[in-house]
């Protein structure tokens, strides 16, 4: 199963947004803190609407924890602003990590470092400084189902009319 990360996300809004992409992509979300907002917080769970009962996140008390849980030999994607290659060129495989940076400061410089064989960027026009974390999100795990085949086989078409 994919894998959204979301490194010490800070704005619940975006958090929310992210969860309620996982759930209908059928993505497992995992957030690593320290978190900015609490997940009780109203802004969150109005993002995620009702996606977010279902989505159950799993939560990592820190970037540490995260990373000596992470199986070493994970297919692990990384996105910042500052990658050299695109979403578009990024191997994905049904168990792929797509690891995100926080708001403010993106992925910490030394994960940049330390995954810079493994770092991609959505590309803008020039000028832009990036994406918002949840549209960010959003464009790499739908680029990810349609390389791995296109709809999960759970997919029936509209839902409505």
């Amino acid at each position: 199963m994919l894998k959204a990360v979301l490194i010490r996300p800070e704005i619940p809004g975006n958090t929310g947004n992210v969860g309620r992409t996982c759930a209908a992509a059928g993505v497992e979300l995992h957030l690593v803190g320290p978190l900015g907002f609490e997940l009780t917080e109203a802004r969150l769970r109005r993002a995620g609407l009702d996606y977010w009962e279902r989505l159950s996140p799993r939560v990592h008390e820190s970037l540490e924890l995260f990373l000596s849980l992470l199986p070493a030999d994970a297919p692990l994607l990384a996105f910042s602003a500052e990658g050299e290659k695109t979403h578009w060129q990024a191997p994905y495989d049904e168990d792929s990590w797509l690891v995100f940076g926080g708001e403010s400061g993106g992925l910490p410089p030394d994960l940049r470092a330390r995954w810079s064989d493994r770092l991609y960027r959505v590309p803008m026009l020039p000028g832009n400084r990036s994406l918002n974390q949840s549209a960010a999100a959003a464009a790499v795990i739908y680029e990810a189902r349609r390389v791995l085949g296109g709809p999960p086989p759970w997919d029936h078409g509209p839902s409505r009319p």
